[in-house]
């Protein structure tokens, strides 16, 4: 494992002198959204001090810019007090695309929200600035649209710890039906609470697909502070669950990519077809924040015995984007 860790760590010390020349970029909890050829990314903390989000738009995943046609240095799709819910804590947004309507979901205040727009690049509105279930602190917020039609919203909701829930979505009135809530699982393995950061149990960062009547849930575990941050899937026959946690999980760990924190992010197909899982990761060895933004390829095998598909990434292939 030394040895592994080792020659991980040698790697990204290259990758980063490499990056050095070129700002690094700074979005944790990111996620990438694909569209004619372009990547887009967004997360947390891009707003260089203004609360909301701002975007991002590479053709290759390692050099990245404000989108064609815009302004400054930070291109804010969502904006605090622009139509929006939350004063503060505008956290790990998702981007999809619905009925030629694009969506923002996010967090801000504690709570999940959902903006829209015309236009991938926004601005994201509400018609009504408010949450999407006031009931309860929740954050975290991730749409899937299953085979039927139905959506449903996985996020995270705290009781003496960040749990993941599930609930069928209604996407028209940007609510969830409150009868379907459900939580998904408790905090079970080792690799999801190790001692090196005291915290409650914390399972966060949702990402959900399905492939094969199967439904693949990816979420990560620890708190954030945690070097041991890291990201494991679980795979249900239902959008409800019951979830079964995998074996080779964490597959995205310090052990792996050889930075600390290495968690909170999304999978998302590249434009060559490979699947892809956007991360960050802490400042450096003694310092969480401002989290570092990393890409890796995911390799998706099939497990015929199983009939599962398994999950792995290429950790001699992390990208380290940087702005052009």
């Amino acid at each position: 494992m030394k040895s592994i860790i080792s020659s991980c760590i040698i790697m990204l010390t290259v990758l980063q002198i490499a990056a050095q020349e070129k700002q690094e970029i700074f979005f944790a909890d990111p996620t990438i959204y694909v569209q004619n050829g372009k990547y887009y990314l967004t997360g947390t903390g891009g707003g260089k001090g203004k609360p909301g989000f701002s975007v991002l738009e590479s053709t290759d995943l390692k050099s990245w810019a404000s989108p064609a046609g815009t302004k400054g240095p930070a291109y804010m799709i969502l904006s605090k007090g622009d139509q929006t819910y939350g004063t503060d804590g505008f956290w790990a947004p998702q981007i999809f695309k619905a009925n030629n309507t694009y969506y923002l979901a996010y967090t801000a205040s504690e709570q999940t929200a959902l903006a829209q727009s015309s236009s991938l690049l926004g601005p994201y509105r509400q018609k009504e600035a408010v949450p999407i279930d006031g009931s309860a602190k929740n954050i975290d917020p991730f749409v899937f649209k299953d085979d039927d039609g139905k959506y449903y919203l996985y996020h995270v909701r705290f009781n003496k710890g960040n749990y993941l829930w599930v609930a069928e979505f209604n996407l028209k009135e940007g609510k969830i039906k409150p009868v379907t809530l459900k939580k998904c699982f408790d905090q079970t393995e080792s690799w999801e609470a190790t001692p090196n950061f005291e915290s409650v149990p914390i399972m966060e960062g949702p990402t959900v697909f399905k492939l094969k009547n199967k439904y693949y849930l990816f979420y990560s575990a620890n708190h954030f502070k945690n070097i041991d941050y890291s990201v494991g899937y679980a795979i249900s026959d239902s959008p409800y669950g019951p979830w079964t946690k995998q074996k080779d999980s964490p597959i995205i760990h310090r052990s792996v990519t050889g930075e600390n924190g290495s968690g909170h992010g999304d999978l998302f197909k590249g434009l060559d077809g490979e699947l892809y899982y956007v991360y960050h990761v802490h400042f450096d060895s003694g310092q969480v924040s401002p989290r570092r933004t990393r890409i890796v390829p995911v390799v998706k095998q099939w497990d015929a015995q199983a009939s599962i598909y398994k999950f792995s990434v290429k950790r001699d292939e992390i990208i380290v984007p940087v702005l052009k």
